[in-house]
């Protein structure tokens, strides 16, 4: 199972608004097969791994799989059907499917079959892999990781507001995998007046997914010369506001009602749930930050701590 899991965590950022899913076929303790669930609307891993079985005989086998095979027909046929076509003897999943409109039913199906099913194997470690899918599919809201960089003197930008390169390297590398991973950036328009940043994915030697970037317009801050709207940007911009006026520069302004200190963000959460956005990554500034932690919107907490003083 742990193979499983690694396995399916090289989905991560691909499978959205899926989950991370792998499979291993195993028959007198030889692996036949093994895959994952590589892109959304791609094989579910049931179907890679069995595929990489080539000619073997895989009937009588056991399967680790790190989600309840799927009951369900969407873009791919129901992983279930695969399983009792197979005819595996044992079936050992991670965790039930957190859908309140599936779980459990494709475990009843196989265990119907005369299939054993033993469920709940590194259940802790699948359930943190698809913290995102369990979050969304359960409540339609977007998992929400707020991340933040300081110093050691707890300054997360100068008395200015600037806040680029607070951290080094290592850090702004697993910030950019961090955006991979998530639907959707979040950031207020002083970031972006201030940094001009692009809040694109950049990860060398690897192709990144960029997410949307979303900008709280709480003032004058936004022009169409900055890099979030450049005419080449990769991904769309969204501009969020509660006043009345289009910003012509983004690809949609989103007009929301006024909560404290700006855009009421649980109306937000609500609309981005909507919208189909299952993850948000806040790399916004202070006010950013504290509305968000005002609003109990976020889930997740990632901050970096820089082995350097700002003073002042």
């Amino acid at each position: 199972m742990a193979r499983a899991l690694a396995l399916a965590a090289r989905g991560i950022g691909w499978t959205n608004p899926n989950p991370m899913v792998g499979c291993i076929v195993v028959r007198q303790d030889i692996i036949l097969g093994e895959g994952w669930h590589q892109q959304a609307g791609g094989p579910h891993a049931e179907v890679n791994a069995y595929a990489s079985c080539g000619d073997a005989e895989t009937s009588g086998a056991t399967i680790y799989v790190t989600l309840e095979p799927c009951t369900h027909e969407g873009r791919t046929p129901p992983c279930v059907d695969l399983l009792l076509q197979r005819q595996p003897s044992r079936v050992v999943v991670a965790m039930r499917d957190p859908n309140p409109q599936v779980s459990g039913g494709g475990i009843e199906r196989l265990r119907e079959a005369g299939i054993r099913v033993d469920v709940g194997v590194l259940e802790t470690e699948a359930r943190r892999l698809n913290e995102v899918f369990i979050h969304y599919v359960t409540t339609g809201l977007p998992w929400v990781t707020a991340k933040c960089a300081m110093t050691l003197d707890g300054k997360i930008a100068t008395r200015t507001g600037h806040s680029k390169w607070v951290t080094g390297e290592a850090a702004r590398l697993l910030t950019h995998r961090m955006r991979h991973a998530h639907d959707a950036i979040l950031v207020g328009s002083r970031t972006v007046m201030l940094d001009n940043p692009s809040l694109t994915t950049r990860i060398p030697g690897e192709e990144g997914r960029h997410p949307v970037r979303i900008i709280l317009d709480a003032g004058e801050y936004l022009s169409g010369d900055q890099a979030v709207f450049a005419a080449d940007r990769q991904g769309p911009t969204w501009v969020v506001t509660s006043d009345n006026k289009t910003r012509p520069f983004a690809d949609e302004t989103l007009f929301l009602p006024s909560g404290p200190g700006g855009v009421d963000l649980c109306a937000l959460m609500r609309e981005l749930g909507a919208r189909g956005i299952t993850s948000l990554l806040i790399e916004g500034g202070g006010a950013t930050l504290a509305a968000a932690f005002e609003a109990k919107i976020v889930d997740k907490v990632c901050f970096f701590c820089a082995p350097k003083i700002i003073g002042g």
